[in-house]
């Protein structure tokens, strides 16, 4: 599971009761221990560990940086200072969660000590004004299930915030001549977003998986794995050729600092290589190294958004578009070659020879049922959006390579989004629903989300606690 630290800078103003923002601030520290939350605190900065003078603010800055947190929780203990929480918010540039602990009844004097749903209000307003982008979660008990649920879905926002800004990807070759729809514009996205791309040459890979056979070790660990794990179809010196291949990619990988791999895979690495990749790619997606097809840049940076959306804790599966479902009218079949994740496939796979190709070295296996998470980042004319949405598999006819069918709430609106861009027939999917987080993320990396199904309110609700 992917590990997120955040900075805990409780609030309060000095025109409410200070001893029980005092109070309020102990048990939300107490409750971020027993929910397992790693938090970087501000007890050491003045003597009541909250957020209220400017004059703190370079402090709190300077261990928040230097502890490396990945997002700012600002609970407001009681109304709260916003102008310091938005300029400490500004200044760090990173995720911020906004949430007061529910105000008890008024004493029989009719006096309340904190008012902290009225200083939300005031702190949603001036983070507006500072133009940061912040999550809010509703004003509630530490104890209601909704506290814990919107504390977890921040930390996987903050996940796929950190993970898409710090991408850098490992390109093997250009795309394929044929694939006009994979490509990209390498300077945009590094201009815009961070995210880097490391380019090799076919020779460069031939080199690495000479290199990785003349060192044995790796190749001849990943040969008995994938001798326990699938059933094989091809001979010897092809299965050594994907074991090389998936060892020489990882090398390279590490080698380049990448966290993703977009592949060529046909047709010049055929010929260099006699295989297709599908099954090294498998291997490594399972590892949680996402590998995607025809040098998909964009389909590379789904897949790490949504690996870091479900929290590092299940693996996505990179896929076609391809035909309607013979006999379901909201049914699809998602299938590629072979690069899925053993992981989400309902059976023993198989590797084997592909449909459309010639050469060995993909797997057939079909994948697990169940509800599930489509996505695909994209972009054309200098806009980028994220289609997102939720489907679940079904059955259907069998079909070579990896593949599951798929029902979704209007094939109808989806097809048109996916047609009239700016789309392309590739996605990545994820056995988990992370939609809400997917779309929360987006306003930290300048991202358009793009609902295919109209359950904007919906998410909206969810992310907020109702």
């Amino acid at each position: 599971m992917a590990k997120i630290k955040i900075g805990f800078a409780p609030t309060r103003r000095s025109i409410f009761s200070a001893p029980d923002a005092i109070k309020y601030s102990n048990l939300t520290r107490e409750k971020l221990k027993e929910l397992g939350i790693e938090f970087v605190d501000i007890t050491d900065i003045n003597e009541e560990g909250l957020l209220y003078d400017d004059k703190d603010l370079p402090a709190i800055m300077a261990k928040f940086r230097k502890e490396g947190v990945d997002g700012l929780f600002f609970p407001h203990c009681n109304f709260g200072t916003e102008y310091v929480v938005a300029r400490l918010a500004r200044e760090m540039q990173l995720p911020v969660l906004l949430w007061g602990p529910r105000d008890e009844r008024p004493d029989e004097n009719g006096i309340r000590l904190r008012d902290s749903q009225c200083g939300l209000f005031a702190t949603g307003k001036v983070l507006r004004r500072f133009r940061v982008p912040f999550t809010y979660l509703t004003n509630c008990r530490l104890d209601d299930p909704e506290f814990e649920r919107g504390v977890r879905n921040f930390l996987a926002v903050c996940n796929v915030v950190k993970v898409f800004k710090h991408t850098r990807i490992l390109q093997i070759a250009p795309r394929p001549f044929d694939f006009w729809s994979t490509m990209c514009n390498e300077g945009e996205l590094l201009e815009r977003f961070n995210i880097q791309l490391s380019p090799i040459p076919m020779p460069e890979l031939k080199q690495a998986i000479d290199a990785a056979k003349e060192e044995g070790t790796e190749v001849a660990r990943t040969l008995a794995y994938v001798k326990d794990k699938f059933n094989i179809t091809i001979n010897d010196e092809q299965l050594e050729n994907v074991c090389a291949l998936k060892v020489a990619m990882k090398n390279l990988a590490d080698f380049y600092g990448c966290n993703a791999i977009a592949i060529q895979c046909w047709n010049a690495l055929q010929d260099v290589l006699g295989i297709m990749p599908c099954a090294a790619n498998s291997l490594l997606n399972e590892e949680g190294i996402p590998v995607v097809c025809e040098t998909d840049i964009h389909g590379a940076i789904t897949a790490v958004m949504v690996e870091a959306a479900g929290m590092d804790e299940a693996r996505s599966f990179f896929a076609d578009w391809t035909v309607r479902h013979p006999d379901n009218e909201n049914g699809e079949l998602l299938q590629h070659c072979g690069p899925w994740p053993i992981s989400c496939a309902d059976e023993k796979p198989t590797i084997g020879y592909p449909l459309a190709f010639d050469h060995p070295g993909a797997v057939e296996a079909r994948a697990k049922l169940g509800d599930m998470t489509l996505a695909r980042f994209d972009g054309d004319n200098g806009e980028y959006s994220l289609l997102l949405g939720n489907a679940k598999g079904v059955e259907g006819p069998y079909t070579k390579g990896t593949y599951v069918w798929v029902e979704v709430a209007n094939l109808k609106r989806l097809e048109d989004k996916l047609v009239c861009g700016p789309y392309i027939h590739h996605c990545v999917g994820i056995h988990k629903n992370v939609v809400p987080v997917l779309y929360e993320a987006c306003k930290y990396i300048g991202v358009e989300p793009d609902l295919y199904d109209p359950v904007e309110e919906e998410v909206k609700a969810y992310i907020r606690g109702e």
